[in-house]
């Protein structure tokens, strides 16, 4: 294939017409909705496919010879008289001629460990790669969504070389991908702090198609006081910011044209130390209010947020720094997005030229229509790029830098997924709150904690860096990892009411695990 026609696949594939635009609008959809109750149950049908470029299912997982597997295979395949959302999901094209399916690999759950170990070994990289192409030609997606969270980052065998090991990945998958006519996309950390520890933005830059940063989850319960989830800009105290994250991967190589920015359709809760003291930066005590059907502390979708506001009375405020919306009732204090705020950060990225916007995720919008239009997050975005004069042209001026930070820290990175708290292992490395990924298979936010231990018998636990159960206690479990003895043990401990579930490595609902 000639380099010109190659472009014109390349540029057919990734620009689609949607809303009157030709920006792409990248629409993560959990999964897991589908077994939400009441007005919260959000299944492939409840798809709207006119506002979204490109669909990402989540998520499949590897296993420990870097098979690409499902995580729910009633949920996603036709055996056994499955529900078969896999073919469902993909015949929504049927719909909609240009829209792209993709499907996302990985999520907080998922872990790091099999991820840093995969991407270490050519032989893991090609099942994995092997793997993958055959389940998207098989079922019909049109791509693959790498979500490794992250790189040299929480329980990693390989510490710093999993920053080269990732760019390798996506160079195999680019060359075999190229075969099909397959996409290659990545969720990253949005952050400097995480993201200057986990790539090498240049390089990786060169084998993605799209590259969505998960510019949200910014602050949250795992903070010690109020913060927004997802500031367009913040003052000289609070760094983390969305304008902050752009100019980051875009100063450190990223072309504008690959770059995608995060928006959060879910907001994140507090509970005040002082009612008396509710301003942005007051002392907050820990997680804030649940969603009705999220049901996580911390946490609350737009849908359900948007309904108290109409139902409930709230002290509802504008920082006109960050421009966003919070809002405030007694000791509860929730930072959330609303149309405005969303079409700011939109409109913002449009000047800088980049190729659109991800949305972490659909079925936290308020597809019902309960509290006005369906989908008015989704629908406020698509208008904000319809409206920017940048869809057609770019307006950037950042300069790429020719230096990468690779300095640590420990403030949380960003990501779609479910967000554990910063608790650092003395001797290994760094926890760090996820994305999207906002939720993450089976469940969708809270703490995971750990700590440093020495197990009773480490030979007859760790025969092999990774994670392994916890024979006395099924809601927690080790990660083996390489320590100044030998292999050590780290004791995790599995989120919300889940447990342990050793066949998949991840934590999953008891009723799909004998403990």
């Amino acid at each position: 294939m000639s380099l010109f026609l190659k472009f014109v696949y390349g540029f057919f594939l990734l620009t689609v017409l949607v809303e009157g635009h030709d920006k792409v609008v990248v629409c993560y959809y959990g999964t897991w909705a589908t077994y939400r109750s009441g007005a919260g149950k959000f299944s492939v049908s409840d798809i709207n496919t006119s506002l979204c470029t490109h669909l990402v299912y989540t998520f499949v997982g590897i296993q420990s010879d870097g098979s690409v597997v499902s995580l729910d295979p009633y949920l996603d395949l036709a055996d056994n008289y499955g529900l078969n959302n896999f073919n469902k999901f993909n015949a929504l094209k049927q719909q909609n001629a240009t829209l792209k399916t993709i499907l996302a690999v990985g999520g907080w759950n998922e872990g790091s460990a099999k991820y840093s170990t995969m991407a270490a070994s050519a032989t893991l990289r090609k099942t994995f790669i092997t793997t993958a192409r055959d389940m998207l030609l098989n079922h019909g997606f049109d791509g693959l969504d790498i979500d490794w969270e992250y790189p040299n980052q929480r329980d990693t065998t390989q510490g710093s070389a999993d920053v080269k090991n990732f760019s390798l990945l996506l160079k195999e998958l680019r060359e075999e991908f190229d075969k099909h006519g397959l996409l290659v996309t990545a969720a990253v950390a949005a952050v400097k702090q995480s993201a200057s520890m986990s790539y090498d933005i240049p390089t990786m830059s060169k084998y993605v198609d799209l590259i969505s940063i998960m510019t949200y989850d910014m602050y949250g319960a795992w903070d010690s006081v109020t913060g927004h989830n997802a500031p367009l800009h913040e003052d000289k105290d609070r760094i983390n910011a969305v304008d902050a994250a752009l100019k980051y991967w875009l100063t450190q190589g990223c072309p504008p044209e690959k770059l995608v920015l995060g928006l959060p359709l879910y907001g994140r809760t507090f509970t005040l130390t002082d009612a008396n003291a509710n301003g942005v930066g007051a002392p907050a005590s820990g997680a804030g209010i649940a969603g009705q059907y999220t049901a996580t502390n911390g946490l609350i979708g737009y849908n359900e947020f948007c309904n108290k506001l109409k139902t409930e009375t709230w002290d509802v405020l504008y920082d006109s720094i960050a421009q966003v919306p919070y809002a405030v009732q007694g000791k509860n204090w929730v930072s959330y997005d609303d149309p405005n705020s969303l079409a700011k950060k939109v409109e913002y990225a449009m000047n800088l030229g980049i190729a659109g916007a991800m949305v972490w995720s659909i079925e936290t919008d308020d597809f019902h229509g309960k509290c006005g239009e369906d989908f008015a997050l989704l629908r406020a975005i698509n208008n904000a790029i319809a409206g920017s004069p940048s869809t057609s042209t770019s307006t950037s001026t950042i300069t790429p830098s020719t230096t990468v930070s690779t300095t640590a820290s420990t403030k949380p990175s960003t990501m779609a997924s479910t967000y554990p708290s910063t608790t650092t292992s003395s001797t290994t490395v760094s926890t760090t709150k996820a994305p999207t990924s906002s939720t993450s298979s089976p469940t969708t936010t809270s703490t995971v904690k750990t700590t440093t231990t020495t197990a009773p018998t480490p030979s007859a636990l760790c025969t092999q860096e990774g994670p392994i159960a916890n024979p006395d206690d099924c809601s927690t479990f080790f990660i083996c990892v390489m320590g100044g003895y030998g292999l050590e043990t780290r004791l995790m401990e599995c989120p919300n009411d889940l447990v342990w579930d050793d066949t998949n490595k991840y934590c999953n609902y008891k009723y799909l695990v004998t403990c």
